[in-house]
């Protein structure tokens, strides 16, 4: 009996980091920003590379950096024009 207590503990231990990971890893999934583009009827994600694009789009307008949630309506639907004529190969010169 005590050995076989010693392995049940024994194997609890070592799970259960893994299920606290996979708990984790559900959780961060779910928080992924999506925004509509009414003029192209598309979604985005806002994801690093949508920030990074961000960033260099604040760089180009010359503008203050802020955070893309608080810019106006018309600001975003500029953004989304812009982002649309920038894609990602451009911008940072990648290739999928």
């Amino acid at each position: 009996m005590k050995k076989f207590l010693s392995a049940f503990l024994l194997g609890m231990t070592l799970l259960t980091p893994m299920a606290l990971k996979a708990d984790h890893d559900d959780k961060v999934k779910v928080k992924v920003k999506r925004y509509y583009d009414r003029d192209s009827r598309d979604w985005h994600e806002w994801n690093e590379r949508e920030d990074r694009a961000f960033r260099r789009y604040v760089e180009e307008k010359r503008m203050d950096r802020r955070d893309w949630v608080r810019l106006k309506s018309q600001e975003q639907r500029d953004y989304w024009r812009w982002r649309h004529n920038h894609n990602d190969d451009l911008l940072f010169g990648d290739r999928h």
